[in-house]
């Protein structure tokens, strides 16, 4: 278990584009601050930028609402275009209440709008989308960084979410590489000697949550490095944080 635990945000990232490189231009930002990545880093990054170059943004001026939508909309007093979007990304509505569209994704995630979002997009009609595939980027940038630095680090992919019966928002890792994301503590003894039998931290989100204290929403720190914890190396996906629906006591 580590003992202490160093989280770094990374400045200075350009404005990231279509195509863009982005284990170069993290890499780049990392050593003009004056840092060196080293083996077991967590490299966080807001999946903002990582939709940006894959091209995963969208102009509602090019979006003609479907009737289904324009219904929706009258009655939860949205953006027609907007919730023609978030239909499109959605494999399926959870719920739809308040305003809100809590919708199912085509990862299996559960969330607002189906991660589609306006902050943190330039232009007022634009949206961006989740990732196609968060585990696939996130190998990406960990590979690039590992060919230009010969450095072995673990990357999370990670996205603003609601809690259920939590105010607040936190962040949570929707695609990870490098590290196993779940530390299962089952069948270990706790300090009493008892036998631990559900205990399974959600190692991932936590450390995901954990950058967002150097990140924020609004300071232009998409990326931060986490420094000093031994995480289990691994082929990890994302998908073992998603809970069955055999096993969803709420759906």
């Amino acid at each position: 278990m580590s003992s202490e635990i160093k989280i770094i945000g990374i400045k200075g990232i350009p404005e990231v584009k279509l195509g863009d490189d982005l284990a170069n231009l993290i890499i780049d930002s990392i050593q003009k601050q004056g840092i060196k990545i080293m083996n077991k880093d967590v490299i966080v990054i807001t999946h903002k930028i990582v939709s940006k170059a894959e091209g995963r943004l969208v102009d509602l001026k090019r979006i003609k609402p479907s009737d289904f939508a324009l219904k929706i909309s009258k009655r939860r007093k949205k953006d027609p275009r907007m919730v023609e979007v978030v239909l499109r990304e959605a494999k399926r509505i959870v719920r739809m209440e308040r305003g809100v569209i809590i919708a199912e994704t085509r990862h299996g995630f559960i969330c607002a709008n189906a991660g589609v979002d306006k902050s943190n997009v330039k232009g007022e009609d634009m949206v961006s989308l989740l990732p196609i595939n968060p585990d696939k980027s996130a190998k990406l940038i960990r590979d690039g960084i590992k060919r230009r630095l010969n450095a072995d680090v673990a990357v999370i992919i990670s996205d603003t979410f609601g809690r259920p019966w939590r105010e607040g928002q936190t962040n949570i890792a929707i695609g990870v590489a490098g590290l196993e994301p779940i530390l299962d503590y089952r069948g270990k003894r706790d300090s009493y000697g008892y036998t631990l039998k559900v205990t399974a931290i959600a190692i991932a989100d936590e450390l995901a949550s954990a950058a967002e204290l150097v990140m924020g929403k609004v300071g232009m720190v998409p990326v931060a490095i986490i420094r000093g914890y031994q995480y289990t190396e691994g082929e990890g996906s994302v998908k073992s944080l998603i809970r069955p629906r055999s096993r969803d006591l709420f759906s």
